[in-house]
């Protein structure tokens, strides 16, 4: 019996043992696009996020495609995620380095961020298949809302730049 045991230990000993992670054989650089989205609505600024599948709120944001800047992107990604034709993109905020693996891939993106006014306060917006949800929040509820310190970031200057007129 204590033979048994002793082999059960030494073939499970030879297992990959439940949630250890398969070595990276790969890293990958990934460059996206996207946008803080905002409107006027009376005397208030209404921010658009969408949740991903992870049911995150964050940006809409896409790669970029070969031959596009990161502006053109930063436009399709938009329109694509939100359905929002009417917008303007007013500058660039800054980019965001994001870091994960992808099964036995590293991949590093960098996430251009640009400020993108909705011209057109009624008009619809429709999530992808994909998503969770979309919405436009207060930009107070926003900040909060967004997971990722480095988008909270951008979004305190894109209000900054909204307030000032600086874009």
């Amino acid at each position: 019996m204590e033979t048994q045991k002793h082999n059960r230990k030494r073939k499970a000993s030879n297992s990959t043992p439940k949630g250890r992670k398969v070595a990276i054989k790969e890293i990958v650089r990934e460059p996206t696009s996207g946008g803080i989205i905002f409107k006027r609505e009376k005397d208030k600024i209404k921010i658009l996020l969408i949740q991903d599948a992870k049911n995150r709120w964050t940006i809409p944001k896409g790669h970029i495609e070969p031959g596009e800047t990161a502006k053109q992107t930063a436009r399709r990604e938009i329109g694509e995620e939100t359905g929002l034709k009417k917008i303007e993109v007013l500058g660039w905020l800054g980019k965001i380095n994001f870091r994960y693996r992808r099964i036995n891939k590293l991949v590093l993106m960098t996430t251009q961020v640009y400020l993108v006014h909705a011209q057109d306060i009624n008009e619809p917006i429709q999530k992808e298949d994909w998503m969770t949800n979309i919405k436009w929040f207060d930009f107070d509820q926003a900040l909060d809302l967004i997971e990722y310190e480095d988008i909270s970031k951008l979004m305190l200057l894109a209000m900054r730049k909204i307030r000032t007129g600086g874009y």
